[in-house]
């Protein structure tokens, strides 16, 4: 695929609040449409892992809160390849949102989703509510989550092999809790909670990895996140930052360190960056000049010199 083929530039993925999607009634009218080329993966924000879907695009049951129809979003998704061949659209499923469906997972109905709206894959938001980690003996953090990021990257893969994407952003401390990065600090329940999935032959089946470098409160070191999950994981690997951080006690990020941040992952080959989220900044949001979606993503732009930065960010 073309956003990943060997010597290709180093991926920008952004995701796509839906909830904040105005309406519209043609695919010319919606922002999604409307991305930038710089951004060379929209994640679809976001579908439940619960989801309800026969067919005929109907989204109502999809977690998706779109505010147009089904037909609208896959002609969006259709007009934005058409503006900009290179980009791909993935959907995602799960969130901070809906963490309650996974055991009623349907990756039949997913699959048919992706498939109908014209997609090119998912995006593999599992957050569980406690991941079950402990120190092992011999060092190594073990985790009762492991198993279910296992299980459902294999359903995935068997209902959406590749070509089709599946990407998997990974929460900020989990790569911490072992060997150089065992004291990194802030400790948390999620401390190395994917440091197994990542060494298990599962792991082969993933085409990117998102460090959710955000809500982790003051103590934590982006940048430091990202070299402790570069120790295990040696793929395509997105540094993220968000636009409106939920949690409170951790500090926004502005456009110049964004910037300042993408400079260095460039130096890293099989690195590229990550936006949560696009549209986060709806009018009531008040978002300062220079930590809003569109000067957050045009300085991501920049950093990774992808080409195209004063585009509009709609």
């Amino acid at each position: 695929m073309p956003a990943f083929a060997q010597g290709a530039r180093q991926p920008f993925l952004a995701y796509h609040a839906s909830w904040f999607e105005p309406p519209a009634a043609t695919a010319q009218e919606t922002t999604l449409a409307r991305i930038p080329g710089f951004v060379d993966i929209v994640a679809l924000a976001f579908a439940r892992p619960d989801l309800v879907y026969d067919g005929g695009l109907d989204l109502s049951r999809t977690g998706l809160e779109y505010r147009y129809s089904g037909t609208v979003l896959r002609d969006s998704i259709r007009l934005l390849k058409q503006r900009h061949p290179r980009t791909r659209v993935i959907l995602s499923v799960g969130g901070s949102g809906w963490t309650k469906g996974w055991p009623r997972f349907d990756e039949h109905a997913l699959a048919r989703l992706v498939r109908d709206l014209g997609a090119d894959g998912v995006d593999l938001d599992f957050e569980p509510e406690d991941p079950g980690c402990a120190m092992a003996k011999g060092g190594r953090i073990v985790c009762a989550s492991y198993e279910e990021w296992i299980d459902l990257i294999a359903r995935i893969r068997a209902v959406l092999p590749r070509p089709m994407l599946l990407t998997l952003p990974a929460w900020s401390v989990g790569a911490y809790g072992e060997g150089r990065f065992a004291a990194d600090a802030p400790r948390s329940p999620w401390t190395g909670s994917m440091l197994g999935v990542l060494r298990s032959p599962a792991a082969r089946e993933i085409d990117v990895v998102s460090v959710m470098a955000y809500d982790a409160g003051p103590l934590y070191d982006a940048e430091r996140a990202f070299a402790a999950y570069r120790a295990v994981w040696k793929g395509r690997l997105l540094h993220g930052i968000a636009v409106r951080p939920a949690d409170a006690a951790s500090p926004v990020t502005s456009a110049a360190e964004a910037e300042r941040r993408m400079k260095a992952v460039r130096r890293d080959t099989q690195g590229g960056a990550m936006l949560y989220a696009l549209r986060s900044c709806a009018p009531e949001a008040n978002c300062p000049p220079g930590e809003t979606e569109e000067a957050l993503a045009r300085a991501i732009c920049r950093g990774l010199s992808l080409g195209g930065c004063d585009a509009a960010v709609p």
